[in-house]
This record gives C-alpha cells, structure tokens and sequence, in this order.
C-alpha cells in the first residue's frame, strides 16, 4: 500500500490519467452491464411433457410417466433428481441436473431415450415436448390482451400467431404459449339420433373422414409452355364443404355427413380462462432466459410491440401486466441514491473534523472513483 502511495507521489500526472481513464470507461461499463433482480443462477433444468389424449392420471403415471423416469437413470448422465406429475392426457417430468452439466449432452441423451421408449408406449404415442430452462428463468412481464368486438378465438389466434412471433425475436426472452382464449379447429357435432336412426356409429363418420379427406401431392404437369402444379380433389378446401362428404349407402340412399352431424368452426373445451377488468382475455407471459438483462428484454417487448401494432387490429389493447424493469429500476435508482448520500455526508464529515477542503475534495472524488473502478473490473 505504502509502495501505491509512492509511486502516486512521485507521478501525479501517471494516476490523474488513470483516474481520467476510470471517469471515462466507469459509466460505458455500467451502461453495459447486465442488470438484474437476481444474479444468474444456472441450474439447468429440462422438462419433458407427454402427451396422450383421453388417458387418465393414473394411467399416465404407469404406463407413460414412470417408465420414462426408470429408463432416465440408466441412460442420462449427471442427473440430480427428477419430480413427475401427471394430469389428464398429459405427463410432466422435470429433470434436475448437476451444477456444470453439459447441458447439450443432457439434452441429446434425453431426447434420445425419448425416441427409444416409444416403442415400449401404448399404441400411438407421440415424441414429448423437451424445454430447458433454469432457476433464473422467470416471469417478468405479462402481455393482457383485450378488445371491444374481439372474441376469445380471435384473441387467441393475435396472441399466438400474430404477435408471439414478433415477441420471440427477443434476446433472452421465453414466451410460452398464450393463457385464456379459445383454440380455433373444426368441430362435427354427431347428432346420436340420427346416428341410430340409419344404424350407424361415430366410428363410421371418422373412417369416412379418414379416407376422403387426404392431402395427396401428385407434382406438376408441363403444358406447352407452363408447368403447372397439379392439385387432387381428394381434400375439402371449405369448412362446410366436409358436410357433403358420404358416409356409406343405407338401403339404397346414400348417408352424409350433413344428415347426421353438424359440422363448424368451432374450438375445443377450454381449460384455462383469464379475466381482465372483468372481461375475457388472454395473456402472454413473458420468462427471462439466460444472463440477460431484465431491462434489455423488456425493452425489447416494448418495443417489438410498437412494431406489431400496424399489423394488429385497430381495437386490441395490449396492457402490460407485472412489469418487473420498474422494480429494478426502482433499486438502482435507490442504490445510485443512497451512494450520493454517503459520499456526501463523509466528505461533510471530513471536512467538519479536519477543516481541509483538500483532504474533503479528495475523499469526494476518491471514492466515486473505487465505486466506478469496481464497476470496470466486474
């Protein structure tokens, strides 16, 4: 220490450079400096969701969730512990792995034995969903979406294929698919009376279905100077036109579906609702992923939904929801504040004690310097 104070001494124009240098770096480093609630916590986790549609939890659980989580063990390296859940058609497995895993590995070896079991699943079982994520990936803005005249299958459809796509272009950003809002997909409501009335079952309108509504690419045909790509009538290009499909022939008269069933566009069951202002809504959650800055994210969504609006309509509001920047902003505001303060009041106080307006100067510049200084070197 003796030696820095010597060295200062004999080249005082040496360490007011220095301390030039440090003023002028100091708040570059700090405007680029990841800010956060908390610091970056890896703890790498991956999710495998299963999904069977009709199966029950119990069923899930037996045939599905535990096997998978048997096979884990004696396949994936570097597992810490894993927690399962199963509903209804659906098996969640989170896998916890060590500190400093290779998480590229992990994820190859899981979906690997992801591949593998399918085999050993019951009949039609589809590959899981795999997610990575971490202990830092948090909610830290939500995205309500709301209109007068809009329907909860039209807020649903903005949400996810309108403007999900321009929030995922966000660095660090994880955005889930939508809560509330209505799934859009054709529905045949089968009227059971008429059913039996031309003996016949449901299973008879799916395997009409099944065989005359078919994507069937055959190419193109080359005619004189054009070629032309060529399309079968083998597939419905209207919603209503799945109403003239024949179901089989009854006594002489042939059976369509319009007879027994009615076919509209509709959305499956709901299972999640969102009320905003005590309307429905739907609502987008936006995770924080990686290091990231929190504030770089949420600007960015801020941002990409200004760029969004000219393509949305004209009666959506989209309200931001749990914005966790003005928390952070707040910290740092109260943090910078409380520096001030006692840099102030110990320059006070040296200057009250010692008399010395150089001893008061140096103790005022010294240390917005160490604080500017820490800042660099971190």
């Amino acid at each position: 220490m003796l030696g820095i104070v010597r060295v200062a001494l004999k080249r005082p124009y040496t360490f007011v450079v220095l301390a030039l240098l440090v003023l002028i770096v100091g708040p570059l480093s700090a405007m680029r400096t990841p800010t956060d609630i908390f610091p970056d916590i890896r703890i790498p986790v991956i999710s495998v969701v299963w999904q069977y549609t009709g199966l029950p939890p119990d069923q899930m659980a037996g045939r599905i969730t535990s096997l998978f989580e048997r096979t884990l063990t004696t396949t994936v390296n570097d597992v810490q512990h894993t927690e399962a859940e199963s509903i209804g058609g659906f098996g969640i497995i989170k896998i916890f792995f060590q500190p400093g895993v290779n998480i590229s590995n992990a994820n190859a070896q899981v979906t690997a034995v992801s591949q593998t079991l399918l085999k050993q699943l019951p009949p039609g079982a589809t590959p899981p969903l795999i997610l990575n994520y971490n202990a830092s990936t948090v909610p830290i803005i939500q995205l309500a979406l709301s209109g007068n005249g809009l329907s909860e299958q039209q807020l649903g459809d903005i949400g996810l294929n309108a403007l999900r796509p321009f929030l995922t272009t966000v660095a660090g950003a994880s955005i889930p698919y939508p809560f509330g809002g209505k799934s859009r997909q054709v529905q045949i409501d089968i009227n059971p009376s008429a059913l039996q009335a031309y003996g016949l079952s449901a299973q008879d309108v799916a395997n009409a279905l099944a065989g005359q509504n078919l994507i069937t690419p055959i190419g193109t045909q080359k005619i004189g100077s054009y070629e032309y790509t060529m399309q079968l009538n083998n597939a419905p290009s209207e919603i209503q036109a799945l109403s003239n499909l024949p179901i089989k022939t009854v006594n002489g008269t042939n059976v369509y579906i319009r007879d027994v069933a009615t076919v509209r566009d509709g959305s499956p069951p709901q299972t999640n609702i969102v009320h905003v202002d005590g309307n429905r809504s739907v609502l987008l959650t936006v995770l924080k992923n990686g290091s990231a800055s929190t504030l770089g994210i949420i600007s960015g969504i801020k941002q990409q939904v200004a760029s969004a609006r000219d393509s949305l309509p004209a009666n959506l509001h989209i309200d931001p929801i749990g914005d966790q920047s003005l928390f952070v902003r707040a910290a740092i505001s109260g943090v910078a504040r409380e520096g001030i303060i006692a840099a102030a009041l110990t320059s006070l106080m040296i200057l009250l004690f010692l008399g010395s307006w150089r001893s008061t100067v140096i103790i005022a510049t010294s240390i917005p310097l160490a604080i500017l200084g820490s800042i660099i070197t971190l």
